[in-house]
C-alpha cells in the first residue's frame, strides 16, 4: 500500500474540485422529479461540468476492459452503484443515487447522494436517513491516530443497529491526482486481517457507505449479495432490495476530518 499524503496546498486544490462536485450535485438534486430520465440528469451534469471548466472522472474510465460511457452514475432502487444513465424514466416512489466524480486542474473529488423521487415509502426515507447517518459516523471516526477500520466499525454499527445491512462488495478509496488511490478498499464493515493503516494528516479519502434494506442472515456470502448486469457496469442487489449510497471526499487533519465535497 502506497498512501500519498497531500500538502496543505494540494488539499486546497482538491477542495476546489470538491466544491464543484458539491455544487453540481445540489443542482442535480433540484432537477430530480417523476418523469425525468437518467440521461437527462447526465446531460445536466455535462453542461454543469463544462460551465466550471471541469470534466468527469468517470467518462471513459476503464475497468476490466470496459469504458464507462457517461459523466454521472444514476442508480435507481435496487441498483447499488455504477448505473449508466439512459432512457429510464424516474417514477414516483423511486429512490435515486447520484454519484459524481470530477477532475479540475488535475485533482479529483468524489461524492454521492441518494434522493427520493416524489413521495416515497417511510421505509425508503428511513433507509436514506440511516445511510446519511452512517456516512456522518464514518467521517467522525476519521481522526488522525485512529485506524482505517475505525471508520468501518462506525459505519457498520450505525447501519446494523438500524436493522439494515452494508453492501460488502464495494467501499471507499483514496483520492487525489487519480480518482482511485491507496488505501484502495475502505470497507464499510470490520474485517480482521484486512489492511488497517493508521490515519495520518494529509490523507485524503472517499468514504461511501452503501446500504441495503435487506438484513442478511448469519453465513450470508458476499458473492451472493450483488450481481453485475450485462452492461458490465450496473451493480444490483441479488434479492432486489432497495439500496442507498452517500459519499464525501474528506481530508484527515490534526483535528476533525474536513469534508472537501460539502
Amino acid at each position: 500500500m502506497a498512501i500519498i499524503l497531500k500538502s496543505k496546498s494540494e488539499v486546497e486544490s482538491i477542495r476546489r474540485t470538491g466544491r464543484i462536485v458539491a455544487d453540481i450535485l445540489a443542482e442535480l438534486r433540484m432537477a430530480v422529479r417523476p418523469g425525468i430520465t437518467t440521461a437527462d440528469l447526465d446531460s445536466l451534469a455535462v453542461v454543469a461540468l463544462k460551465r466550471r471548466e471541469a470534466r468527469s472522472s468517470t467518462l471513459g474510465y476503464i475497468h476490466e476492459g470496459c469504458s464507462y460511457p457517461a459523466s454521472l452514475c444514476t442508480s435507481v432502487n435496487d441498483e447499488v452503484i455504477h448505473s449508466i444513465p439512459g432512457s429510464r424514466v424516474l417514477q414516483e416512489g423511486d429512490i435515486l443515487t447520484l454519484d459524481l466524480a470530477a477532475v479540475y486542474r488535475g485533482w479529483h473529488a468524489d461524492a454521492a447522494i441518494t434522493v427520493p423521487v416524489g413521495a416515497v415509502s417511510a421505509q425508503a426515507r428511513r433507509l436514506i436517513a440511516v445511510t446519511q447517518s452512517a456516512l456522518d459516523r464514518g467521517i467522525a471516526a476519521a481522526l488522525a491516530g485512529n485506524r482505517l477500520q475505525d471508520i468501518s466499525r462506525s459505519v457498520q454499527s450505525c447501519v446494523e443497529g438500524a436493522g439494515f445491512s452494508v453492501v460488502r462488495n464495494y467501499g471507499g478509496h483514496g483520492i487525489g491526482r487519480s480518482m482511485h488511490e491507496d488505501p484502495a478498499g475502505i470497507l464499510n464493515y470490520v474485517s480482521p486481517g484486512y489492511d488497517n493503516p493508521i490515519l495520518r494528516p494529509g490523507m485524503v479519502i472517499a468514504i461511501e457507505p452503501m446500504v441495503s434494506m435487506e438484513t442478511f442472515g448469519v453465513g450470508w456470502m458476499r458473492e451472493n449479495e450483488t450481481r453485475t448486469l450485462d452492461d458490465h457496469w450496473t451493480v444490483v442487489t441479488a434479492d432486489g432490495s432497495y439500496t442507498a449510497h452517500f459519499e464525501h471526499t474528506v481530508a484527515i487533519t490534526e483535528g476533525d476530518a474536513e469534508i472537501l465535497t460539502r
